[in-house]
């Protein structure tokens, strides 16, 4: 497999390591990412593959530029309007399915899709209302999954066909999250094997506030 960390920071628009980055997020409560990962825990393990704590699963909705090229004013005025569009969006459930052997994760599609870039969009548009072109968003195009494990520095070592057979005996269903809060988080990553991220925000679907 590739290393994620390597491709993110190599890519056009790099995200080095260390650099706090503003991403919006849907994150399961402690059960539902309990659920998620406790049946995978021996195949995370598996050479080459840097596990996703329980406490750091998270759905990526918008990953947007650096924290230190955004004012404080401009940040409340993206939130504010998250927030008011958020309004008229109603949660729904977001069922992630068993994972597959991706290019640089362990991946859990998640469905239903549309709903997911619903929240993309919204984001997406109003990010550009107050920053402009000024940062690049990403992805390009959203597809909703949550990744149990990324292949680091090591990845060469994960054996694409030993993790489906490992996956393959695993005796687990799709599990479904209650999305109703998309949360801003300032994010940042080790360059070796780890995501983690301080919350700056939350936003509720549907004006409700969720847990």
């Amino acid at each position: 497999m590739d290393d994620f960390f390597a491709r993110v920071m190599g890519r056009t628009h790099a995200w080095p390591a260390g650099r706090r980055d503003l991403h919006w997020h849907l994150l399961p409560s402690k059960e539902e990412a309990a659920a998620l990962t406790g049946p995978y825990r021996e195949v995370v393990s598996m050479p080459g593959l840097n596990l996703v704590p329980a406490q750091w699963v998270h759905i990526t909705v918008l990953h947007a530029g650096p924290q230190s090229q955004t004012s404080d004013v401009e940040l409340e005025a993206i939130v504010g309007k998250v927030r008011a569009a958020a309004t008229t969006v109603a949660p729904f459930e977001l069922t992630l399915y068993p994972p597959t052997v991706g290019t640089v994760a362990l991946e859990c599609a998640g469905r239903p899709g549309a709903a997911g870039r619903r929240l993309w969009e919204l984001t997406a548009e109003a990010t550009r209302k107050v920053m402009g072109e000024r940062f690049t968003l990403i992805p390009a195009a959203y597809y909703p999954h949550a990744s149990l494990a990324y292949a680091g520095p090591a990845g060469h070592l994960a054996d694409r066909t030993a993790l489906k057979v490992a996956l393959s005996d695993v005796e687990a269903a799709p599990v479904t999250i209650q999305a109703h809060t998309l949360s801003l988080v300032s994010q940042w990553h080790d360059g070796k094997s780890q995501i983690v991220w301080e919350n700056l925000a939350s936003v509720p679907l549907g004006g409700k506030s969720g847990r």
